[in-house]
């Protein structure tokens, strides 16, 4: 077989469900790339663009967080929110991005909470930006 079922899911609902070739998504050391017949594992997912290639196109997702959980035949991605490049408010997420590298530059030495608040909302700006536009194809 050469394929396996990828199910995409947040809090709020299942965004994807199909049977795919292969997952590449950003994990906590790196890159990973899963194909059919991976060994199992759960790793942490960062803030980035997951690739998913399936009837010979790939289909790139906005991932903000989670976990990737990878069974013998099917891989489960429990993401804290995952968005489809047509579900991206590109407008906003520029605004999101621009106020984020305000508050970046203006910080001051006692707010390193707010400091890693606006690093992880510019990273999500940043990866809906390139989702939505394309420009986070492998």
């Amino acid at each position: 077989m050469n394929t396996f079922l990828l199910e995409i899911v947040t809090p709020e609902h299942l965004v994807f469900s199909k049977q795919v070739n292969s997952l590449t998504v950003k994990g906590a050391d790196g890159d990973l790339g899963i194909l059919p017949g991976h060994i199992p594992l759960v790793t942490p997912l960062q803030v980035a663009p997951m690739f998913i290639k399936t009837d010979g196109a790939t289909v790139t997702i906005a991932v903000h967080g989670g976990f990737v959980e990878v069974h013998k035949d099917k891989v489960t991605v429990l993401a804290e929110s995952a968005e489809l490049p047509t579900e991206i408010d590109v407008e906003r997420a520029e605004a999101a991005k621009e106020r984020a590298q305000r508050r970046l530059q203006t910080r001051s030495k006692q707010d390193e909470i707010d400091h890693r608040r606006a690093e992880l909302a510019l990273q999500r700006a940043v990866t809906r930006i390139k989702v939505s536009t394309g420009k986070g194809q492998q």
